[in-house]
């Protein structure tokens, strides 16, 4: 199945868990792919191997946004699917949070997407997809998140709004929400083996499926937004999450 082929697809932070996978999945299918990330190490290994366009970039600083499409501008020209999939997760208590770690969150998660999308429409050609990485706890209240939820519940609204707004340009903008998913985010938590495990454990027995969803699970949802397939699907999400949010 050749979805994307003579397609040019960029990636948000391709270069490990959701990103990575979903930059392999669009690729098989035909894409020539862009990932971009602030991790030179991994965004260079993952290039390497799999044969991607790489940017090294931080969304959360404009002037890099900035950069990076002036970089995917010379490498490959226009582009015809954003995946803005960058982000981070971190959580605490609401009595203990930090402006720090406010300012952190939402910068990349918030501000950061804002303006990749923005900064896109450029390159971006007439027709286009984007789709914007959101989270099942966008309706979900759990202690501890309250920023990282607050972050992904206006994602969810922007794609509504960025819907509205480029409908003009035929671009379809819609969202994925990725519920529970092994990534390698779950190593950058700051918590032992043990909590890591009690922590996997607790969240198990919330999901009616029974099992974590993998990067691929949430790949291929948005190989399908972002394909000819998902054509009158518009400011719409697709919840990946085994049922939590919805049993």
């Amino acid at each position: 199945m050749n979805r994307f082929e003579n397609k040019v697809v960029v990636i948000t932070g391709g270069n490990s868990g959701i990103g990575l996978a979903t930059a392999i999945r669009l690729k098989a299918e035909g894409a020539k792919v862009v990932i971009t990330g602030r991790d030179p190490v991994t965004l260079n290994a993952a290039a390497s191997e799999h044969g991607f366009v790489a940017v090294q970039a931080d969304v959360g600083k404009l002037p890099e946004i900035d950069r990076m499409y002036a970089e995917i501008a010379a490498k490959v020209g226009q582009f015809d699917v954003l995946f803005a999939n960058a982000g981070i997760y971190k959580g605490a208590p609401l009595a203990e949070t930090t402006e720090a770690l406010f300012d952190e969150l939402t910068d990349i998660n918030l501000k950061g997407l804002f303006f990749t999308v923005q900064r896109a429409l450029p390159h971006l050609r007439d027709g286009g997809n984007i789709v914007l990485n959101s989270s099942t706890v966008n309706t979900k209240g759990w202690p501890g998140i309250a920023i990282y939820s607050a972050t992904k519940a206006a994602v969810r609204s922007l794609a509504r709004s960025f819907s509205a707004e480029l409908l003009p340009r035929k671009i379809r903008v819609n969202a994925v929400s990725p519920g529970a998913t092994f990534t390698p985010i779950f190593g950058r938590l700051g918590l032992s083996e043990a909590e890591l495990n009690a922590t996997a454990e607790g969240l198990l027995k919330m999901v009616p499926a029974g099992r974590f969803a993998t990067a691929e699970d949430i790949a291929a949802g948005v190989a399908y937004l972002a394909s000819d397939d998902a054509a009158y699907v518009i400011g719409a999400e697709l919840t990946i999450d085994g049922g939590l949010a919805q049993i």
